[in-house]
């Protein structure tokens, strides 16, 4: 009666209509993906499906692709050409315990790897065919990311908040490449996720784990239909200290939809709130993690994030052929960092007028043409409130406490018409459509004097009560005279990014299709300094591209599809990269912003070509699903952060001519529905520097007095060229369920060394182990094992200045690194309420070829 039940649903919530017909239909294998982020009526499980009128006609017969009307920008993922990588819901349900998006996404999609630099599982940055998507302000930023249709890469430095997207509440996401319709950012590709709402998920859920790190963890989930209405909430929480020292997480989140439905129509009101708390947010010196793996440098280090968003989406059917779809949003973004930092203080030199105070050292500073030594030495002495001198005491380990405040309020929406029609006979699919997204922020950063105590704490001086206020503010700071490498920053802005975007596919014949497409981007970024002491970081930029798509596909069977495709792409500079441009007056990230020379927007040009296929009847009974390709992604104007000498934490962004990113995917994945999946990928991820230039690395122990010289053909750091995942999960017993999974990746170079001459980071492989039993029909047990055999190693690692830091304690090896969490141990419960398990409506099945 369950999976009855469960089917019932599903029928009503994805063929509307059916029921008044009073037949059944098969449906065959559909698999269908959206194209654009505004998909059909806000967070469907999956594009939505109707049936044409001669389907109903012919209801007995399996329905095939052609009889299937698609809404919106959905498109028949065999006519789609380039690749598409997809994690369902259940994906994300074998991870449970982990509570993390990054998890699910590195472990199952090829050519996805993580970068831990700030030492905390929920934080990571994710690397996709070499681009990446980082919570980290001050990261580039390549991938763009969409909920239910809204752009969520925040408006100040484009950064990713995967850690307070509640994974529960996850129904799939599609990583989309080579497609422009999503935008900017989407250089390397987009990040489509599409929210639970009460049409696909019913039912009540809770569950509650706990492990390693004194974790504890659960949500409450629950769905409804009634008529035309639907409601579905969830709300989760998780605690744990952390496995590394001053190491805590907190994570509270809130998702709720409320849809209405009818013949012709759907419509969502989406909210979204979220709060995280971090700490220990950095990579440690190998010195002190080769006797504590612990270890971390400098704290405090904590991070407190917190969103809201509403969204109204919806969709309206205006003909048999045309639909209309669109949304409308509001997100506000608060994000609060205090870190402890090791101070770059000296004594003033004696080319100075104040020898015997406090002066910011000067190493990375160059004397301008025609000025004194006396001058340029003046620049650095360091002042605190009311321009007070602050006298040098010997022997004093020097910190500062850098604190950042950043707010956004965002708004916005798109709006989208879609045709499924004919063309002199032959099918086609036309989507046209437009965004607006504006924002309005803030940015404060300040630091206060303080030292660094023996257990690498950074605390006030009550000896040194030398602070200031910012104009306006009220708080603490120190700054330099000349306001050159430490300074306070208050800068206010705006971002307006508009874009018109139109796609068309077209049947030549029932094989071959053609995609052409372009989108016109445009994006307006204003900054405005509140302080005086940087007025060349006012200023409004502007920046305008129109980005081509061309591809086709060909259907040999339906065990062998070929694609290719070239799109077009583009970037504008965050208004923090275009605040942070300057060596003379580099920003201590992702805290103060100072001088503005012009950055120039980042443009790509991507081809993508290959070979995909479902063979349904493979081993006994089971689908094969399989695909190989190759890509490349070239860039002009790259964007790239450097450090500057004497302080890695200081650094700015300035534009390299070239980089690439170009390599080979292969995938299988094998099913027999429900005792058993295997899948096994690779991925040849070539990213590399394109142009011979120096660049300033001034910790790396092989730089020529802080310079190294990049080569046409050297390695883009942090970024493995191998990776392997394989897995499986197989049912034991129809009620316990096991399932163990690898990844592998080679070895990467070190950030800062873009010369390629020091060791790498040391290729690694980790071993995931998952299980669950079902106890009763309401009551599931499961547990997890991640990093099963406790191999240590580190998915990040730079470079810090050596030398002594406080008391006994000093760096002999520059080289930093973030390690990977120890083997861990989770295991929790699932109680599904009612008589009969939730009704969770099956996807149609969406091929990752």
């Amino acid at each position: 009666m369950g999976a009855l039940r469960g089917s019932l649903i599903a029928s009503v919530a994805l063929l509307p209509g059916i029921a008044q017909a009073q037949q059944s239909v098969t449906l065959g294998e559909i698999s269908v993906v959206s194209t654009s982020p505004v998909g059909a009526g806000g967070g469907n499980s999956s594009p939505a499906q109707n049936l044409d009128n001669a389907a109903q006609a012919a209801p007995t017969l399996p329905v095939q692709a052609g009889a299937i009307r698609l809404r919106g920008s959905e498109q028949l993922l065999n006519k789609i050409p380039t690749t598409v990588e997809t994690v369902t819901a259940q994906q994300f349900d074998v991870d449970r315990g982990t509570d993390s998006v990054a998890f699910t996404l590195a472990r199952r999609t090829p050519g996805v790897n993580v970068s831990d630099s700030q030492g905390n599982a929920n934080r990571v940055d994710i690397t996709y065919r070499g681009f990446t998507a980082s919570s980290a302000q001050g990261v580039p930023q390549g991938l763009a990311v969409y909920q239910n249709g809204t752009r969520i890469n925040e408006a100040f430095g484009d950064i990713v908040n995967f850690d307070l997207i509640p994974p529960q509440a996850i129904q799939r996401i599609d990583i989309v490449t080579g497609n422009p319709v999503f935008g900017l950012n989407a250089i390397g590709g987009a990040v489509n996720i599409q929210m639970k709402n009460g049409f696909t998920w019913q039912g009540t859920e809770i569950s509650a784990w706990g492990g390693s790190d004194a974790r504890t963890a659960g949500y409450v989930e629950y769905g409804k239909v009634a008529d035309n209405w639907s409601f579905y909430f969830t709300g989760d929480g998780l605690n744990d200290r952390g496995w590394r020292y001053q190491n805590p997480s907190t994570i509270g989140r809130l998702y709720a939809d409320l849809g209405y439905r009818s013949q012709d129509s759907e419509f969502h009101l989406i909210g979204l709130a979220a709060r995280s708390f971090f700490g220990a947010a950095s990579a440690a010196p190998v010195d002190f993690t080769h006797i504590d793996p612990r270890a971390i440098f400098t704290n405090p280090q904590t991070t407190t994030t917190e969103v809201g968003m509403l969204q109204l989406t919806g969709r309206v059917d205006i003909s048999p052929t045309w639909d209309l779809a669109g949304n409308a949003y509001f997100r506000r973004f608060s994000q609060s960092y205090l870190d402890g930092n090791q101070g770059n203080f000296e004594n003033c030199s004696s080319r100075s007028s104040f020898r015997g105070f406090l002066c910011f050292q000067d190493d990375a500073f160059t004397q301008a043409a025609g000025q004194s030594r006396n001058a340029f030495a003046n620049q650095f002495l360091i002042l605190g409130q009311q321009n007070q001198r602050i006298p040098f005491r010997a022997n004093i380990p020097y910190g500062t406490l850098d604190t950042t405040k950043t707010e956004a309020t965002g708004y916005g929406g798109s709006l989208q018409a879609a045709n499924h029609d004919q063309i002199f006979g032959l099918n086609n699919a036309f989507v046209v459509g437009g965004s607006v997204d504006a924002a309005d922020f803030s940015f404060k950063s300040f630091s206060t004097l303080g030292v660094i105590n023996p257990d690498l704490s950074v605390t006030t001086d009550p000896a040194n009560p030398y602070y200031g206020n910012v104009p306006g503010v009220g708080t603490p700071y120190l700054r330099t005279a000349g306001a050159l490498g430490i300074a306070p920053s208050s800068v206010q802005g705006s971002n307006l990014y508009l874009g018109l975007y139109a796609t068309d596919t077209l049947d030549v014949t029932d094989r071959l299709s053609l995609t052409a497409g372009f989108r016109l981007n445009y994006a307006r970024i204003q900054t405005r300094d509140q302080t005086g002491f940087a007025p060349d970081v006012t200023g409004t930029h502007e920046f305008t591209k129109v980005n081509p798509l061309a591809g086709l596909t060909y259907q040999f069977d339906p065990a062998f599809n070929l694609y290719g495709s070239y799109s077009e792409s583009n970037r504008a500079p965050t208004p923090l990269e275009l605040s942070c441009a300057s060596p003379t007056q580099p920003c201590l990230l992702p805290n103060t912003l100072v001088a503005d020379p012009p950055l120039r927007q980042v443009t790509g040009q991507t081809y993508e070509a290959g070979f995909r296929g479902v063979i349904p009847s493979f081993l006994q009974g089971g689908a094969l699903t399989w695909k190989a390709g190759v890509f490349r992604t070239d860039l002009t104007n790259d964007i790239y952060q450097v450090a500057v000498s004497g302080n890695a934490a200081r650094g700015y962004f300035i534009n390299v001519p070239a980089t690439r990113r170009q390599g080979i995917e292969v995938s299988a994945e094998y099913v027999v529905t429900p005792d058993l999946l295997v899948y096994a990928n690779y991925a040849l991820v070539d990213a590399t520097f394109r142009f011979s230039q120096t660049l300033s690395s001034p910790n790396n122990p092989l730089s020529d007095d802080g310079a190294i010289q990049v080569r046409k053909g050297d390695k883009i750091p942090l970024i493995p060229d191998h990776q392997i995942k394989a897995g499986f999960e197989y049912n034991i017993t129809p009620n316990w369920r096991f399932g163990l999974n690898v990844s592998a990746f080679s070895s990467s170079y070190f950030r800062g060394d873009e010369s390629n001459l020091n060791r790498k980071l040391p290729a690694y492989y980790v071993m995931n182990l998952t299980t669950k039993y079902q106890v009763t029909k309401n009551l599931e047990i499961f547990g997890l094992i991640t990093n099963l055999t406790n191999n240590r190693y580190a998915t990040f690692g730079t470079f810090a200045e050596p030398g002594a830091i406080a008391g006994n304690l000093s760096i002999n090896d520059p080289r930093t690194t973030t390690l990977a969490q120890p083997l861990s141990i989770y295991a929790g419960l699932t109680y599904r309420f009612g008589a009969d398990p939730i009704a969770m409506p099956p996807e149609p099945i969406i091929r990752k070829y």
